[in-house]
């Protein structure tokens, strides 16, 4: 029996000779085991991995300034106590001129799924403790409707951990509709650690009991078991979901009743359909107009869950087409009642749709940073850019700081944020960058100060998500590699040259945090009647633990259906908003107070660009993790990231299976191997994030990864979230012999 270990994207038992991990073996309890779990074992001594601490020959020679050179320059090697050194002085000298605002916490990113070894929390506890730091607010993955459905349909409730149950789904459901699909290979996921995957069983389920599935999505296999696929033209969406409306209201199929005691601003919405009629839809999403009817139809004749997909606020003006998929539930009138209503990330995730322990994790304080500046986390680039520059967030004015400093502890920038030219030319603005990092990503490459972290399997700690109902002890299976050392004993011992260790540590050792983080977990449960094994039979057992969970049935809106006047909304008028006076008061011309479709910018481009590439998530790694892995590697074409096109369009352009294409954008192309498929509607082409970022001089890339091509605009004035799904290309063969990919070998190094 190996030894088991959690991750994002599944538990293991690991194998091990000599020292190093051999083989992977999916936990045995988990009914629908991903094949990401296989990457580890590449990674952990690929020559990707950072040996040792490394400095930029500018920085090094020049001192602290903007620079055009990160990303190109090299890197000479140097002790740790040099690279600590250095970095603490370079902090001290922000801390004592222009103060904690100079510098920004970035850090946003998954890193690992340990509850102490959890890289972002540790840099903030430690940048807390040295006197404070420009943090930010919502993420890339559901940054527009974070913000924005609060003033919509909030309840006290997490879109993420509270949501209605797959059970409850499956068992009382008689018609799914999932706006953008229900992608397996996103389901593979959790934030913390996943356990068991089992969207397909839970469908499966639903499908035994009589209800059909339905997928909304330019994408067939964004549905993993048999049911209807309705392709969609990408982007349009809402047009469909208004076109729904129209016909749910001109036939007179809405419940009245609903509508008046649960909603507000019913006439106004009533009256911004007019026109937006199932032919009107047809012309923008590509769906038969008698389809969406019947659609419509079908959805009020039957219980009804309509689920969106994160993805479709991923896109401009987000906020409406997810304000959209609101008010048909609304219309519906099934908000509240089991297999019906209203969801938001199904499957985009493993952690919606799953109940929650009990009485939570255990935890570890960030401390309290007495900073409160702060920006929506996809505004990093206008943020560096753009110092002083008033911008409009949810309805306030907020000021752009003068960041001198990042500092990267986990998570891949290069992969998240979109214009990688305009992200490189931002971190050229600033006058240190520090990344503590297990690998030479994109974001390591253009550090001044590489600090060399460990991963998860060199290193002891707790996994766990919140929608899991085990608890597992992650015991350190192999050695550090090189010299990396855990993000706790980086921060630490910089915390002890800037004289602030007292706070940051408390003097403990990473063994005793686990022990009082545990203790504190097993109290809580204790208080409530629930016994768990004692610390040493927890740890020295060396096996997960089973924690109590709450409700399986739960039906989220449920308590605002039975008493909407005793559980009422956390909205301005205590109702769901089918229209909205307070965001019509903010005056965004791009988010106005009646949800409407309207077209993306992007659209303009479709004479040059007629193809519209899908910027979703892989199925071979989560976001860029461990992209070098056996599992990742080994679904390269031509070495790079494929790209899926209809074989009809692939045809018009002369590109065969196998091809290395080039990818255009007026923002220019990235390099990728040609997959061809018939699982896309034609016009469609679809490439997934997370190929490591490789350019040229002019910072195209070589390698495959589709931000290279996408726009870095918000998807509104209100949320400023992350525009990234999608973006009109062209496709072409690649002219001649193309230019290998560096990326998975260490960048220049001195000597």
């Amino acid at each position: 029996m190996g030894t088991i270990h959690i991750s994002h994207w599944g538990t293991f038992e690991a194998e091990v000779q000599d020292g190093r991990i051999t083989a992977v073996t999916p936990y045995s309890d988990d009914p629908d085991p991903h094949r990401i779990i296989e990457n580890v074992v590449a990674m952990q001594d690929h020559p990707t991995r950072i040996d040792r601490p490394y400095v930029r020959r500018g920085w090094l020679e020049n001192g602290p300034g903007p620079s055009e050179r990160r990303g190109r320059d090299e890197f000479v090697p140097v002790s740790w106590d040099r690279a600590l050194d250095l970095v603490a002085a370079e902090l001290r000298r922000l801390y004592d001129g222009p103060g904690p605002e100079s510098i920004y916490g970035g850090s946003y990113g998954w890193s690992s799924a340990g509850r102490f070894h959890h890289a972002q929390s540790q840099l903030k506890r430690f940048l807390s403790a040295a006197g404070g730091y420009v943090g930010h607010v919502n993420n890339y993955s559901f940054g527009a409707s974070a913000p924005f459905l609060s003033h919509v349909i909030a309840t006290e409730a997490q879109w993420e951990t509270k949501a209605t149950t797959w059970k409850s789904i499956a068992e009382n459901a008689e018609l799914i509709v999932a706006i953008g699909g229900l992608a397996r290979k996103n389901s593979g996921i959790a934030n913390g650690g996943a356990i068991r995957h089992d969207l397909v069983g839970w469908l499966e389920q639903a499908r035994a009991n009589g209800a059909e599935v339905v997928s909304l999505s330019p994408l067939r296999d964004d549905l993993p078991v048999e049911g209807r696929w309705i392709p969609v033209r990408p982007a349009s969406d809402g047009a469909l979901l208004q076109a729904v409306a129209h016909t749910l209201v001109e036939e007179d199929l809405y419940d009245k009743e609903f509508i008046a005691n649960y909603t507000v601003g019913f006439d106004l919405f009533a009256q911004s359909l007019e026109g937006r009629t199932p032919e009107w839809a047809a012309e923008q999403c590509g769906v038969p107009a008698e389809q969406i009817r019947e659609l419509a139809r079908e959805m009020a004749a039957k219980r009804t869950f309509l689920t969106m997909s994160w993805s479709m606020q991923r896109q401009q003006y987000g906020e409406q087409t997810m304000w959209l998929g609101v008010c048909v539930a609304a219309l519906l009138g099934q908000i509240g009642l089991p297999g019906g209503g209203f969801g938001h990330g199904y499957a985009s995730t493993n952690r919606v749709g799953h109940s929650e322990m009990a009485l939570g994790l255990p935890t570890f304080s960030k401390g309290h940073n007495p900073v409160r500046t702060f920006i929506p986390v996809s505004r990093i680039s206008d943020m560096m850019l753009q110092p002083g520059r008033q911008y409009s967030y949810d309805g306030k004015t907020l000021t752009y700081p003068d960041i001198k400093l990042v500092y990267w502890a986990g998570g891949n920038p290069f992969h998240a944020h979109p214009d990688l030219k305009r992200l490189r030319e931002a971190f050229s603005r600033i006058d240190t960058f520090v990344v503590q990092e297990s690998a030479w990503t994109a974001t390591a490459r253009h550090a001044d100060i590489v600090l060399p972290a460990t991963l998860s399997i060199e290193r002891d700690d707790l996994g766990a998500a919140v929608t899991e109902d085990k608890l597992v002890p992650m015991r350190q299976i192999v050695q550090p590699y090189r010299e990396a050392r855990d993000d706790y004993w980086i921060l630490q011992q910089l915390a002890r040259r800037l004289g602030c260790d007292d706070a940051f540590s408390e003097g403990k050792t990473v063994i005793e945090w686990l022990q009082w983080m545990y203790e504190r977990f097993v109290a809580k449960y204790a208080s409530r009647g629930h016994e768990l094994p004692t610390w040493e039979q927890f740890w020295g057992g060396g096996r997960p633990i089973d924690v109590p969970k709450s409700d399986p049935d739960r039906v989220m809106h449920s308590e605002f259906r039975a008493d909407p006047t005793g559980a009422p909304l956390r909205t301005p008028s205590k109702r769901i908003h089918l229209q909205s006076d307070e965001i019509e008061e903010f005056g965004y011309d791009d988010c106005p107070g009646t949800p409407t479709w309207k077209a993306p910018d992007d659209w303009a481009n479709r004479a040059d660009y007629p193809l519209a590439l899908i910027a979703n998530q892989p199925k071979t790694r989560l976001h860029s993790q461990l992209d070098p892995g056996g599992y990742s590697a080994a679904s390269k074409v031509a070495g790079r990231e494929p790209i899926r096109l209809h074989p009809a369009d692939a045809a018009e352009r002369g590109i065969a299976d196998g091809d290395v294409v080039k990818v255009s954008s007026p923002r220019g192309f990235c390099l990728a191997g040609a997959m061809l498929s018939e699982d896309l509607m034609r016009g469609v082409v679809q490439l997934s994030t997370g190929a490591w970022y490789d350019p040229d001089d002019d910072g195209n890339c070589m390698h495959g990864n589709p931000n290279v091509l996408l726009k870095d605009i918000p998807t509104s004035k209100f949320s400023r979230g992350n525009v990234g799904q999608h973006v009109q290309v062209q496709v072409e063969k690649y002219a001649g012999s193309p230019p290998p990919v560096t990326v998975w070998s260490p960048p220049r190094i001195a000597g």
